[in-house]
């Protein structure tokens, strides 16, 4: 017989078991000395905080027959045992994902009338309660209303918003909250220890940091990194088995968001993806570091579970971010973490949350070595009025014939590109970071063919409005209109811009700048 699921065997007998929701389980205990049971309760909450557990218990504890009702459910009579092996009949456990229908509901509703068989009550517990259909809970409602005085409904439910206002007037609602990292660090060290386990304090306090509040999944962790009970679990071990990166590394990029050293972060983000971790991870724990810092910043260090020594560096941070960047840098990682689908390069979203992080308000200032004179398309637009940031006034050009001679040279919009991208970030701060993916292919006519490797940019740059900007500013610099069509490739030029650029040779700018001032180049 395969061994037993940690979870399942060290699922809590007793209201003292039960971990982090003592308020729950004591009124609960008191309303049984009192004799006030009530026909309906309603558990939410987030998952594995203990609510079908307590669902549970409190079916032992109305049918358990010790006559202390101060010690009930004493796990000791005939009662208490049957359903601790889940044998005991009046004890019914209905899952509403599978269990959907009014004819479900109706089938329940006909058998509740039947007297208990074993114990004084007949306890049904629903899981997942706001799976039920509209019908479903209409047809609960009138059982809810009137139920048998043997009866006792236990609904449990992971998103209390989605079950009905009349459904809840007729229960008791109890809220489960999650569980803190102390008593999750509790936990955790006393089935480490009953189970003659060994692993670094620093691995146990990273498992309970993964299972964010839920007891569940924090144990199931724990059985997730015991392999073998007989090595010591260690920090690397564990970090490498989770796929989250060395708290080393979180601190260090948070350390190059206050430097607004962006190239050290990227360095970072990308030695900690190759180094095996899990992106998505990888991301939670900078938002949740970013976080403490946050909560330093603005309540004070006290407020965050944390060493002395981890509370002087989050105090040492706050001091270097202002209020408006470290917000920013907050909702950029959360919504990579929160949009995160995978992809060919995991790494791309948190590389674009920094960016755009440490991005300037303003639009870069393109560079013009000492003594050179600006272009004619650069003294075009400082003597003409600024345009408009939405690009309205540009009319797009119809699209060319097919085999149609290019209108313009690829070679000299390969070679602007950069100036082009700055240009775009006057209509839209957003489009240049995905102009980094495209590359120049070449001119049909006037269609700008743009290479990609991947549909996801093939989508976003070729949208009309983000189309538009680009055009718009191949206009603002080169006084010439071209439809932009962006195509996913393989290859990182094609065979016809290779041709193209032989003919027309991008020229070095420093040799540009020299001709422009009067110099002559030798062959």
């Amino acid at each position: 017989m395969p061994e037993q699921a940690l979870y399942l065997k060290w699922r809590p007998l007793s209201y003292d078991d039960v971990v982090g929701q003592e308020r729950i389980t004591r009124t609960l205990r008191n309303a049984l000395i009192r004799g006030r049971i009530r026909h309906a309760y309603l558990f939410s909450g987030p998952r594995g905080t203990g609510k079908t557990t307590t669902a549970r218990l409190l079916a032992k504890a109305v049918n358990c027959t010790r006559e202390d009702a101060g010690q009930r459910p004493c796990n000791a009579c005939a009662n208490c045992l049957a359903i601790n092996e889940a044998r005991f009949l009046d004890l019914i456990e209905i899952d509403a994902a599978s269990h959907t229908g009014v004819d479900d509901v109706r089938e329940l509703r006909d058998k509740i009338a039947f007297a208990p068989g074993e114990g004084s009550y007949k306890v049904y517990i629903i899981d997942e309660v706001h799976r039920f259909s509209g019908n479903a809970f209409d047809a609960l409602l009138k059982t809810l209303e009137e139920p048998p005085a043997h009866a006792i409904f236990v609904l449990a439910t992971t998103e209390i918003d989605k079950v009905p206002a009349t459904i809840k007037s007729r229960c008791l609602q109890f809220e489960f909250r999650r569980v803190s990292l102390t008593e999750l660090l509790a936990r955790l060290k006393t089935i480490t220890e009953q189970e003659s386990l060994s692993i670094e304090p620093a691995a146990l306090e990273l498992i309970a940091r993964q299972g964010t509040g839920s007891v569940r999944d924090s144990i199931s962790l724990l059985d997730q990194i015991v392999v073998d009970p007989d090595e010591t679990v260690t920090l690397e071990v564990t970090q490498k088995l989770l796929g989250t990166a060395h708290s080393l590394q979180v601190g260090q990029l948070v350390e190059a968001l206050a430097e607004e050293d962006v190239a050290r972060g990227i360095h970072l983000i990308n030695t900690a993806i190759d180094g095996g971790s899990d992106p998505r991870q990888f991301g939670q724990q900078i938002v949740t570091y970013l976080r403490n810092v946050m909560l330093t910043q603005t309540a004070g260090v006290d407020l965050v579970e944390a060493a002395p020594e981890e509370g002087a560096i989050y105090e040492q941070l706050a001091a270097r971010f202002s209020r408006a960047r470290l917000l920013k840098a907050i909702r950029a990682f959360n919504a990579a973490v929160n949009n995160y689908t995978g992809g060919w390069q995991p790494q791309l979203s948190l590389e674009l949350a920094l960016i755009e992080i440490l991005q300037d308000d303003e639009p870069p200032m393109m560079h013009i070595p000492a003594g050179r004179p600006p272009s004619a398309a650069s003294d075009a637009r400082q003597s003409s009025p600024a345009r408009p940031d939405t690009g309205r006034d540009y009319e797009r050009a119809p699209v060319s014939q097919p085999g149609e001679s290019p209108v313009y040279s690829a070679a000299k919009i390969a070679q602007n590109w950069m100036q082009i991208r700055s240009q775009v970030y006057r209509y839209n701060k957003n489009l240049p970071a995905l102009m980094d993916h495209a590359h120049v292919r070449l001119i049909e006519g006037n269609r700008l063919i743009l290479g990609v490797k991947d549909e996801f940019f093939r989508e976003k740059i070729s949208a009309v409005d983000r189309a538009k900007f680009i055009e718009q500013a191949i206009f603002d610099l080169h006084q010439v209109k071209l439809r932009i069509e962006v195509r996913v490739v393989d290859s990182v030029m094609a065979p016809e811009e290779a041709s193209e650029s032989a003919e027309a040779p991008i020229e070095d700018p420093l040799i540009a700048a020299g001709k422009e001032l009067g110099g002559v180049v030798d062959d």
